[in-house]
């Protein structure tokens, strides 16, 4: 059995200090678990470097901010503190995970008196999903991204996680890896936490973040085809092209650059292109100076 995430040896940087792993608590009562008022940034390091961590502190600012509050940590400080943490814990190649919430001052939906808080915590994470390189299976997902006019699609906000759980819950139960969603239009979206791309005729093909968001891994992707000199697409993209394409994989900070080999039914397989761009990636995020890339 897995060990939990509550009983750990190690630290949490919590509100400007160190405390150890298991002290790291928040009371029963606070907002963001009443009211979904947090926002988080999944990060990997490599090599004891964090990949894109100014980004990634700079997201979590914009994200808090399209949630109506203001992280009390500049983007630079939360930058040192994730790279003391994992030096603390010595943890060179890790997962990092910093999260900024509302606290337990006011209970209620108005949250303006609630108190900001913000941790960062890292632990060892390998593939995000296991032998990934035979490339994974998705179902379509019961549930749909909303409209940008019904969430805050480009905050990285917990709440909006919940129908990517579902979705995922019921891909895994259904003997799937993981599921595609689409959105309220019935376009392809993303999976449930990772985006996507297509190859057809040596095309590279990804949905318009719209209602989703743009990844930094998606975006980094996209750098990395073009100066490959690949043709990168963004449009929308309706189901009854999935049979046209050759090659399909997702991007994420966990999930990395994860190949698949079935949607709903449909066989891709992973060729020249994703195996490529999985080799550029890998030899961009080991390398010592990655923020610049």
């Amino acid at each position: 059995m897995a060990q939990p995430f509550h009983d750990r040896d190690g630290w949490i940087w919590m509100d400007g200090e160190f405390i150890p792993h298991r002290d790291a608590r928040v009371h029963v009562l606070t907002h963001a678990m009443h009211y979904a008022s947090s926002v988080f940034e999944g990060e990997r390091a490599y090599d004891g470097v964090i990949f894109k961590s100014k980004e990634h502190s700079e997201r979590l600012h914009n994200s808090a901010r399209i949630l109506g509050f203001k992280v009390p940590y500049s983007a630079e400080e939360i930058d040192r503190a994730k790279a003391e943490l994992i030096a603390k814990q010595s943890m060179p190649n890790c997962y990092v995970r910093a999260v900024a919430w509302r606290g337990s001052e006011q209970m209620g939906v108005s949250a303006k008196r609630d108190d900001v808080h913000v941790a960062i915590a890292a632990w060892e994470w390998g593939d995000y999903f296991a032998d990934k390189m035979k490339g994974i299976r998705l179902m379509i997902a019961p549930w749909r991204r909303p409209a940008p006019d019904t969430a805050p699609a480009n905050s990285k906000a917990a709440g909006l996680y919940m129908i990517c759980t579902l979705s995922r819950h019921a891909a895994t139960d259904a003997g799937f890896d993981d599921a595609m969603m689409f959105d309220w239009r019935g376009q392809i979206a993303e999976g449930t936490g990772a985006n996507i791309f297509f190859v057809r005729d040596g095309v590279l093909h990804t949905p318009t973040p719209d209602c989703f968001l743009n990844g930094i891994t998606r975006q980094t992707v996209i750098k990395m085809a073009r100066q490959r000199g690949i043709e990168v697409v963004e449009r929308a993209i309706w189901p009854n092209e999935l049979a046209s394409f050759s090659e399909c994989f997702l991007t994420g900070s966990a999930a990395e650059i994860t190949p698949v080999r079935e949607i709903a039914g449909l066989g891709f397989k992973p060729a020249v292109m994703t195996e490529q761009l999985l080799n550029d990636f890998a030899a961009l995020t080991r390398r010592k100076n990655v923020a610049a890339a």
